[in-house]
């Protein structure tokens, strides 16, 4: 462990004497997030590249073609990182670049008719986000009439959500979808619930247990495909050798021991920006494959604290607020995510000569390719100051709005 951690964007010096950084400059902009430091170098080991810290960014051994790096080469503020994967990839590992998403969704298909067989009925749980719905148009394409899309709300859903699902998903997509009303077991459930591990856990099962009573109904149904991606599974399960669980995905870590459905999740190994291709390549409609990305647990881990209808109900009001002033501003499809917080704390204001006493909604708007690192979006203080005059002005029970610009790393994009 270092004394000191580097977190968020750092200069690469590169001593110019490795394979691996061939052709990278030699200074360059590159993603640290650790708090450990090399000491020593490891017997024939030596140093490829430097922090502007002067800290030890990379080593290798070049007799045996082994290397170490101290940063994310695979996320875009690392300015030259896909010269540095490919300099391992192909010219150090000589790998051959064979690889082609169209051949993915041909694979995924014949995956998809192989685990399922014939006559297997399988449920899928659309959120309505652009992830269960790349799954759902990769299942209908594999076992047709066979999907049985379910479409539960939990009651912590954006506002609207239900109609536009079944507007654009079903009418325009033409997936057959059947739509629950799960509200009063989920809020119940999470009764009096803080921790966001808990939340997490809790709002997995119980999704669980809603499409296990949907299967029920219909005969030879013993599937479930979810929307699951990498970034799901790296935070939430060790993959690969020790790590550390960053938060538990209400549908990897967040799964009951038990389960009565088999999971297909064709998806689990791509990131974000792959699953929008592939929508696209999919022909789902680009204001599908478009939106900002929606958490499974909802508004449950944008409500800081105990959730409750009525908690849940003033966040989704002002999320609508939020989301409605940035296409008003040309804004929206600039963003990545873009969402309202709830704050467990209450601030003194002055509404109408009198004390004010109410709480806080925070703003959280983000760009990221991948999902795995963000950076905070510059929002123009004209739209900042509309969102928060409409947002404390519309909704009784807040009177402050404040606007989060916090990267990920350190922070999270969800605030839980």
């Amino acid at each position: 462990a270092g004394g000191q951690g580097e977190y968020g964007r750092a200069e690469l010096q590169n001593s110019g004497n490795s394979a691996l950084l061939t052709e990278v400059s030699p200074v360059s902009q590159v993603w640290m997030s650790h708090g450990d430091s090399v000491a020593t170098l490891p017997t024939g080991f030596e140093v490829h590249a430097k922090s502007d810290d002067g800290i030890v960014a990379a080593i290798g051994h070049p007799e045996r073609q082994c290397f170490g790096i101290q940063f994310h080469p695979e996320v875009v503020h690392t300015t030259e990182g896909k010269k540095i994967l490919k300099n391992f990839v192909f010219g150090i590992c000589k790998a051959k670049n064979d690889w082609d998403l169209g051949d993915f969704e041909a694979q995924a298909i014949a995956r998809i008719q192989e685990q399922v067989g014939s006559d297997g009925q399988v449920i899928c749980g659309l959120s309505g986000g652009v992830d269960s719905a790349v799954v759902a148009a990769l299942l209908h394409k594999a076992v047709g009439e066979r999907l049985h899309c379910v479409f539960v709300d939990h009651g912590l859903l954006r506002s609207g959500e239900v109609n536009e699902v079944l507007r654009v998903l079903g009418e325009e997509v033409g997936l057959r979808i059947h739509a629950v009303d799960a509200s009063d077991r989920f809020l119940g459930k999470l009764a009096g619930v803080e921790d966001p591990e808990k939340k997490r856990k809790i709002i997995g099962e119980e999704f669980i247990r809603v499409f296990e009573d949907e299967a029920k109904k219909i005969p030879g149904a013993r599937f479930l495909a979810q929307g699951t991606l990498y970034p799901d599974v790296i935070e939430s399960v060790s993959v690969a050798g020790p790590s550390v669980t960053i938060k538990s995905h209400h549908n990897v870590g967040g799964l009951p021991e038990h389960m009565d459905l088999e999971l297909v999740e064709p998806v689990r190994e791509l990131f974000k920006d792959e699953v929008r291709e592939l929508g696209l390549q999919l022909k789902l409609p680009k204001h599908v494959v478009g939106r900002h990305p929606f958490p499974g647990p909802g508004l449950a881990i944008r409500i800081l604290g105990p959730v409750t209808r009525e908690s849940a109900d003033l966040l989704r009001e002002a999320d609508r607020i939020y989301l409605e002033e940035l296409r008003r501003a040309d804004l929206y499809d600039a963003i990545w995510q873009a969402f309202a917080v709830l704050l467990p704390v209450y601030s003194v204001g002055v509404m109408g000569d009198q004390r004010s006493y109410a709480q806080v909604v925070g703003l959280r708007a983000v760009n990221s390719v991948d999902g795995m690192t963000a950076d905070w979006f510059p929002m123009p203080s004209e739209v900042l100051g509309k969102i928060s005059n409409r947002i404390i002005n519309e909704l009784p029970g807040v009177n402050r709005v404040v606007y989060d610009v916090t990267s990920k790393p350190p922070a999270t994009i969800e605030w839980e």
